[in-house]
């Protein structure tokens, strides 16, 4: 396969354009991996994750400032989704966190992919908006049994959820849209002796990039099926050193006219607990294109990570050495990918194409 030395995008850093508001207590903690959409007039917002003392998450608005076609800074527009419900609070632990925003234009709405962190851990969750303002929580991501797995996928924390922006063909042949996701498959993180289960033909336990399908009728017939998901298949998991731990998916695929772009965020180092704030981990950002016809199979992939931890806001933070990508914006006729720094500030860096 293709990797680093012929891959034909490239990532520039332009800055930071977010950083914890001195004196706001929703952002104690750091201003995080956010999402991104466009207003109806085209006005474009970041949807960064706030975070309170005690690590409880929010999700804010704020309108992004360009200065020569440049993302700059932000101007703050206050908070769209709380910890607010049940299944988003646990005694020890709240959040709705690292949102995924992805515009369908078949629906006409931004829908949202978040981690709503409750009273079992991390769960995938599903909010739907025409303004970026106002949002409807769908719940938590259902995924239907699917006996040729033996594994009922419901049973397991599942993060880095995030839609691609137009139907594609299923591998049974149905229009449909399809999501990313990342199940984490030890179950002795909510059952203690459970240890580490995977579904059949699976043989690598480190956690990796899977895909779901939602048949687009079903959603046109009930928007709730949003969260009813289908078709799970292995997507793509760990091959390089700078993904050596796991690998999660990033910002919304985008097309490109090699297929589907995909950033991607790959883990190195040391896991010490699975809910706490890690502190022996890298986080670095790779790509890989997949196929436009079909997205379940990889066809370009980085041997390197286009983006890794270099820069004192990479490096220090709350979780140091991180960057983080989660969402991509073209502006001016260019591209811009927005990232988490070391889960505390959030940068932007230029995507361009390689030169031949």
């Amino acid at each position: 396969m293709p990797t680093t030395t012929d891959f034909p995008y490239t990532l520039t850093r332009m800055g930071v354009i977010m950083t914890p508001e001195e004196g706001n207590a929703n952002e104690a903690e750091g201003v995080l991996n956010p999402a991104t959409g466009r207003s109806a007039d085209g006005t474009l917002y970041l949807l960064p994750r706030l975070v309170a003392a005690g690590n409880v998450s929010r999700v804010g608005l704020a309108k992004v400032i360009i200065t020569d076609g440049v993302p700059t800074g932000v101007e703050r527009e206050g908070v769209v989704l709380e910890p607010d419900r049940g299944w988003e609070r646990g005694a020890n632990n709240a959040g709705v966190e690292d949102p995924r925003v992805t515009y369908i234009d078949r629906l006409g709405m931004h829908v949202m992919t978040y981690v709503a962190y409750g009273p079992l851990g991390p769960r995938t969750a599903v909010a739907v908006s025409t303004d970026l303002r106002e949002w409807r929580r769908l719940g938590p991501a259902l995924f239907a049994y699917d006996d040729a797995l033996d594994m009922d996928l419901n049973l397991f924390h599942n993060k880095d959820t995030v839609f691609f922006p137009e139907p594609v063909t299923a591998p049974d042949g149905v229009e449909s849209f399809a999501v990313l996701h990342r199940p984490m498959w030890d179950l002795g993180e909510v059952r203690p002796g459970e240890g580490v289960r995977v579904p059949a033909g699976v043989t690598d336990t480190r956690q990796s990039i899977w895909i779901s399908y939602l048949p687009v009728a079903d959603v046109l017939a009930d928007l709730t099926l949003l969260t009813y998901w289908k078709g799970h298949r292995f997507l793509a998991g760990p091959e390089f050193p700078f993904e050596e731990l796991k690998i999660g998916g990033g910002p919304a695929p985008l097309r490109v006219p090699e297929g589907w772009l995909l950033m991607h965020h790959g883990v190195t180092g040391t896991i010490d607990g699975a809910f706490s704030q890690q502190q022996k981990v890298n986080y670095s950002a790779g790509a890989m294109i997949l196929d436009g016809d079909d997205p379940t199979k990889v066809i370009r992939r980085t041997e390197e990570p286009l983006l890794k931890a270099e820069t004192p806001d990479e490096i220090s933070g709350i979780v140091p050495n991180v960057v983080f990508p989660t969402a991509i914006e073209e502006i001016d006729g260019r591209h811009y990918v927005f990232y988490g720094m070391a889960d505390s500030k959030i940068g932007v860096a230029r995507l361009d194409r390689a030169k031949a």
